[in-house]
């Protein structure tokens, strides 16, 4: 059964993507952009060209485990059990390492 995320939630996960953009990209022609739909989370990355799916977060109630889903542009949807794409490695659970993980998938 799929969680629905919270209003706490949403907003702690458009402050981290705010603060990642910040940090970690730190241009700001390139950022990641989020949006909500049930238990998801969608990450989609601008870079400057207009935004397109990179990956999607599946909420389960628990802040620093996430499920992630990266999008495969072969098959034009997102993949829960695709493991092997650069950057998988840094997908630990969190909002962060999934950003992290979703920059080294699409360079």
């Amino acid at each position: 059964m799929e969680k629905k995320i919270p209003a706490f939630v949403r907003q702690y996960v458009q402050d981290a993507v705010e603060v990642f953009n910040s940090e970690e990209i730190g241009d700001s022609s390139k950022a990641y952009h989020v949006r909500f739909e049930g238990g998801y989370v969608y990450v989609d990355r601008d870079d400057g060209m207009g935004p397109w799916p990179v990956l999607r977060l599946g909420y389960t109630g628990d802040m620093a485990d996430w499920e992630l889903a990266i999008y495969k542009y072969s098959a034009e949807d997102y993949d829960p059990e695709e493991s092997f794409f650069p950057g998988a490695d840094l997908a630990d659970g969190t909002i962060e390492g999934a950003l992290r993980a979703g920059m080294k998938a699409y360079a």
